[in-house]
């Protein structure tokens, strides 16, 4: 039975994964993280995810969180995820600028 809603983590593109691990991978050696690969990634995101908590004194638990207000979530999202999801983000507009320039239909990741 096929579901009725997105999650936030289904990809519009489906079989896009590997692809947007790989550009992950990518972006995160050019900002000087060097993960031997995507587990390791994954471990130092959440590694740092407690560092900035700590940092900023607000009170992450491990497991359930979902009480945490949003301007704290928001806080360890913006000081984590800005070298990394801005960097993505700026290569992805680049692929579509450039399959633009080139007349191709845009989409591709890599």
């Amino acid at each position: 039975m096929p579901r009725s809603r997105r999650s936030e983590f289904d990809l519009l593109v489906p079989g896009a994964a590997p692809a947007l691990d790989a550009l992950k991978l990518e972006v995160a050696r050019e900002i000087g993280w060097n993960p031997a690969d995507l587990t390791d990634l994954r471990n130092r995101i959440a590694e740092a995810r407690w560092d900035v908590a700590r940092e900023l004194g607000i009170p992450l638990r491990a497991g359930y969180n979902g009480d945490l207000p949003s301007r704290y979530a928001g806080a360890i999202g913006g000081r984590l995820g800005g070298r990394l999801g801005g960097q993505m983000v700026r290569r992805m507009i680049a692929l579509a600028e450039e399959d633009l320039r080139r007349g191709v239909t845009p989409g591709r990741l890599v």
